[in-house]
């Protein structure tokens, strides 16, 4: 069982990294959340330490091993009781952690449905699964400090124009608020009012998409 990884970054993938260690290259799906701190996790000399979670990918014709990196072992530890939920396999837990690990716990612990829709592949039913499984047993992730790395730069007066915005299409304050907050969380690319608008909407586009599925 790999359960570290330490070697020279080689490539930065949509959903993951490759590292090579001594000439072997070793593929590592990264959540989005952790994701975004790898840069910062690099030393000068380009060479990177994964925590991992490995595990065999079953297909009815094959098995295949797979990692999982994560830059600290409560990181490992919180992915690890995620997928204690029924249905939420390895693979779709990394889809879904994109949010910063102690926003995620937060809504657990909150019962926020509605942060948890936002995850990928989260809909209505499987976001009160989770908050039923695992509310009264996550509140360590949510003392999790984020670092400045992970933090959206975006500029005070860009986050205050995607509010007003918004207020302007009848949301309240506090929506409002909440809307743009989530998606500075799940994209830290963002830098102007119309770049967090879009992402909005299409996160509101998809949580409508799983509501859909979920009702047919």
């Amino acid at each position: 069982m790999i359960s570290r990884i330490y070697g020279r970054l080689l490539e930065k993938k949509k959903e993951g990294v490759i590292i090579d260690v001594h000439g072997i290259c070793y593929e590592v799906l990264v959540p989005a959340a952790i994701m975004q701190n790898i840069d910062a996790a690099v030393d000068e000399d380009g060479m990177i330490q994964l925590v991992t979670y490995h595990y065999y990918q079953v297909d009815p014709s094959r098995s295949f091993p797979v990692l999982i990196g994560f830059l600290h072992e409560i990181e490992k530890d919180f992915f690890e009781r995620f997928i204690t939920v029924s249905g939420v396999g390895p693979k779709a837990a990394v889809r879904a952690l994109s949010l910063p690990i102690s926003a995620i716990a937060k809504a657990i612990y909150e019962g926020d449905e509605h942060t948890l829709r936002s995850l990928s592949g989260i809909g209505p039913q499987k976001a009160k699964e989770i908050i039923a499984k695992l509310q009264e047993r996550i509140g360590k992730y949510g003392l999790l400090q984020e670092s400045e790395e992970r933090r959206p730069a975006v500029k005070e007066d860009v986050f205050e124009e995607a509010i007003a915005v918004l207020l302007q299409l009848e949301y309240t304050k506090s929506e409002a608020s909440s809307m743009v907050k989530t998606a500075l969380a799940k994209n830290a690319a963002l830098r102007t009012a119309e770049d967090i608008l879009n992402e909005v909407y299409k996160q509101r586009v998809g949580l409508r998409d799983a509501e859909k599925e979920v009702r047919k």
